[in-house]
């Protein structure tokens, strides 16, 4: 697996650009073919500046992986190429074995990539639990289960009392843990979490890390 540094900001747009530390680089060939979410020499760039240069990363299944640079440095344009928000330019995307290099979101996300935005992505003008059976009817057919999901998210997340009440009024807090039931109702292979913890107050954060 390569370890992905931030490069040091760039003097003509003062951002910095995800490099790969030196040394040899992985080979699609030397990978097992089903070995969970395997990303090789992955560039994207805008408007002919590089953003994001050859980074390389393997992730299995039960493992965590952080992704560290200062802002600018590319961390997210790596997440929307992973999940597919928008097209790599350069390398492949292969989850247990299958190129997903070129699928769009939505059939990533069946194939089990999820995705927690740095932005707040909730339906503010649904209730809580409107916003995650939103999704659930996605992936669901099953009435039955649908509601068995939905109870056991909400009592996971400790949200049950905010059940019916409007998204619009939630705290930080209450906000990202709807988000984050929401975003495991797909159930994901693999969550990719974009500063999890932002404009969450420390006692809200700490709460949710016991999780």
């Amino acid at each position: 697996m390569t370890v992905v540094r931030p490069r040091k900001p760039d003097k003509a747009s003062g951002r910095g650009r995800l490099i790969p530390e030196r040394g040899p680089q992985p080979h699609a060939e030397d990978l097992p073919p089903d070995d969970g979410l395997v990303v090789m020499g992955l560039g994207k760039s805008f408007g002919g500046r590089p953003v994001v240069r050859g980074v390389s990363l393997s992730v299995k299944r039960g493992e965590a992986m952080g992704l560290l640079g200062p802002n600018g440095a590319g961390k997210t344009t790596v997440f929307y190429m992973i999940t597919g928000l928008i097209a790599a330019d350069q390398g492949t995307i292969s989850l247990d074995g299958t190129d997903i290099t070129t699928l769009p979101m939505h059939r990533r996300a069946r194939l089990g990539i999820g995705y927690l935005p740095q932005e707040s992505s909730i339906f503010r003008s649904l209730t809580v639990e409107d916003n995650i059976h939103a999704v659930l009817e996605l992936v669901e057919p099953s009435r039955k289960r649908r509601e068995s999901e939905l109870g056991e998210l909400l009592d996971e997340f400790s949200i049950s009392h905010l059940r019916y009440s409007p998204a619009v009024a939630l705290s930080g807090g209450e906000r990202r843990r709807v988000e984050i039931a929401r975003a495991l109702a797909t159930h994901p292979r693999f969550m990719l979490l974009d500063e999890p913890f932002a404009g969450i107050d420390p006692i809200a954060i700490g709460d949710i890390r016991q999780m």
